[in-house]
């Protein structure tokens, strides 16, 4: 089985998490014919509280976890502490260097351009960091109108709810894009909204 990890940590954003778990949970546990398995880690593997208050358990810890073939690190304001944390950056480089795919939802991209994993790339991320996005590395292309953007093996997205449409792209391009239209159906995800 592949695995691919979500990444979680005192901060994080929930729906940033939650919603890419959503779909991908949905598209693993009802295909494991596909081969992938979804997964929590964060740095202990212990309890995390996010940035709204709903308290996450991973599953992993960074040190315990399986060898991953994807990583999906969320935004929230808890990204911020990161972006001068070395320990976490060089756990973000150490999983570019073993993880054929890394994702991101919302400022998990300022962790990654903060790492240099977006060095000469294009990439988005919350429509209130894309200024930061830029100082944090000028050589970005930031895309400041895309849901998400997929750099080969390097996949960014917008804010917070972008994280479903990126999810969704992941399986699509992981699966077909038959499965990815299965699993938006299964979760009824039909993003018109109402106002």
């Amino acid at each position: 089985m592949k695995h691919l990890g979500i990444v979680l940590f005192d901060g994080v954003e929930e729906l940033d998490a939650v919603g890419p778990w959503d779909v991908l949970a949905a598209w693993t546990q009802q295909h494991p014919e596909d081969g992938w398995v979804v997964t929590t880690l964060s740095r202990d593997g212990g309890e995390v509280t996010a940035a709204k208050g709903m308290r996450f358990v991973a599953a992993h810890s960074f040190a315990d976890a399986p060898p991953l073939q994807a990583v999906l690190h969320p935004g929230g304001r808890g990204t911020r502490p990161q972006l001068r944390d070395e320990d976490h950056l060089e756990w973000v480089r150490a999983q570019r260097r073993s993880a054929p795919l890394m994702t991101s939802v919302c400022t998990g991209s300022l962790v990654y351009a903060a790492a240099g994993l977006l060095a000469n790339r294009p990439a988005t991320t919350h429509w209130g960091s894309l200024d930061l996005l830029r100082e944090l590395d000028a050589s970005i292309d930031v895309r400041p109108d895309d849901r998400f953007v997929d750099d080969g093996d390097v996949v960014t997205s917008a804010g917070v709810s972008a994280g479903i449409d990126m999810a969704l792209h992941l399986v699509a391009r992981l699966s077909s894009p038959d499965r990815a239209r299965q699993v938006r159906r299964a979760i009824q995800y039909d993003p018109q909204p109402p106002v």
